[in-house]
């Protein structure tokens, strides 16, 4: 068995069962000359990743004969990556496929007989109880295919809930987030108006929503934070959308940041992309979605939903319960014909927020901030410029640099550097020299100072 250290407040708990204040006490029976009253003469502790980087430095060094260098040096030296737009590099605790591989999870299918599924549905329902917590909505589903096919249900959803038949969307959600919403709607008579930006804060014009939405709009879709990292004014654009009876969908597709940015809970509908919550970067996929809601809005949610029951012992149990699902009902009567439920990956994220809980997953949003602060000053000193500082962020921004983001990215490559994100594609209004930027907690200050030498 692994060891595993009582937190805090274990301590203090058998600390009382037994009768006692604190840990001395339970010394006081040793002479205080014999007892040590300093720290131990060891180095320090290793967190998790810090451990397998060691080990991985270990092998390479082995792999490659370097045997008399096993400490000091790695036999290779890895690319940084200041990469994010919607697929995020974070931390990955070893317990996560320690479970997830486990034959119950990996190998089980649609827990359709209860009986003999319940502790798959009870991860769908830990799951469902999480995300509500995160989002501040009252009800959640048990996950979609990824954040994009999510916001697409969600204004589909909004079309039913609403009986109106249109969407404001905001220029600032995921580009590709809005082509998957262009190719469900097209062919369902969904007409999508686009809203533009502010040049100064890259939030949403106020000033073009509110003249957006019509007597036929059912719902705003709004990304905070947005593509270019900035931070929307949710409460004002909720109170914008509601005058004019629509509904307002949030599209969250960096989930860490929920650890310090205030839940959307002015939202209706909050579709979510939860890679980020132990989800390795997978060359797309597969990912985490989640559609979350007011609990009015219930019986039009796409996906699977796990409530709570008892059998008639009266012992807690659990359920797949309301699938308004095309393999369930009539096709034409179906909430959505062609999401599913990620519960494998869906359980990575349930174990991530497990292992952080509240208080990690809050230092691990405050790490994120801190190093993206710190990768703006340092490329700022280099000599760039930043775009929408009008505006609170995340952990991402624009850059703008002296040159074209291809000759930069270049040039960076031979530093064994992944650069920004060309922006052009999407927003040719920011020029050929716009990136966007990201770092993580597993982004380094020395890659950080290596990106900023070379720039």
């Amino acid at each position: 068995m692994r060891y595993l250290p009582k937190s805090p407040a274990d301590r203090t708990e058998m600390l009382e069962a037994i009768g006692v204040s604190s840990i001395e006490d339970l010394f006081e029976t040793i002479p205080a000359e014999y007892r040590l009253t300093r720290d131990l003469d060891i180095p320090r502790q290793h967190s998790e990743s810090e451990v397998l980087d060691r080990f991985r430095a270990f092998a390479g060094n082995i792999a490659s004969g370097e045997f008399n260098q096993l400490v000091q040096q790695p036999a290779s030296k890895p690319y940084a990556s200041f990469l994010g737009a919607g697929a995020y590099r974070h931390y990955r605790p070893v317990i996560i496929d320690s479970l997830v591989q486990r034959g119950e999870f990996l190998t089980s299918y649609t827990p359709y007989q209860p009986e003999i599924a319940q502790g798959t549905l009870q991860a769908m329902f830990e799951f469902q109880t999480m995300i509500c917590e995160l989002t501040g909505m009252e009800i959640a589903n048990a996950s979609m295919y990824d954040g994009s096919t999510g916001a697409a249900e969600a204004v589909m959803m909004a079309v039913r809930v609403t009986g109106r038949n249109g969407a404001v969307v905001a220029r600032t959600v995921h580009p590709e987030y809005r082509e998957v919403l262009h190719t469900a709607t097209q062919h369902q008579g969904i007409p999508a108006t686009e809203v533009g930006y502010v040049a100064e804060t890259g939030r949403v014009d106020l000033t073009a929503l509110d003249a957006a939405i019509t007597d036929d709009t059912a719902c705003v879709l709004i990304q905070s934070p947005n593509f270019f990292g900035t931070i929307e004014d949710v409460a004002t654009i909720a109170e914008i959308a509601h005058k004019k009876g629509a509904l307002l969908i949030v599209s969250i597709a960096e989930a860490v940041s929920l650890g310090i940015v205030k839940a959307p809970v002015e939202a209706d509908i909050v579709s979510l992309e939860a890679q980020s919550f132990g989800v390795a970067v997978g060359f797309g996929g597969p990912y985490c979605g989640v559609i979350a809601c007011k609990e009015k809005f219930l019986r039009q949610m796409p996906g699977r939903l796990v409530g709570e029951t008892k059998d008639k012992n009266g012992k807690r149990g659990f359920v797949l319960t309301l699938s308004t699902r095309e393999q369930h009902i009539r096709r034409e009567k179906a909430t959505s014909n062609i999401c599913t439920n990620q519960a494998l990956v869906a359980l990575m994220t349930t174990i991530f927020l497990t292992v952080y809980g509240k208080q990690g997953l809050r230092e691990l949003a405050e790490q994120n901030l801190a190093k993206a602060a710190y990768l703006r000053s340092a490329l700022v000193a280099a000599g760039a410029t930043t775009k929408f500082d009008g505006a609170p962020r995340f952990h991402e921004f624009v850059l703008a640099s002296t040159e074209s983001a291809e000759q930069l990215n270049a040039k960076l490559l031979d530093k064994q550097i992944i650069g920004g994100l060309a922006l052009a594609k999407w927003y040719p209004e920011l020029g050929e020299n716009a990136t966007l930027w990201c770092a993580t907690e597993l982004t380094t200050k020395a890659q950080i100072d290596t990106a900023a030498t070379a720039l």
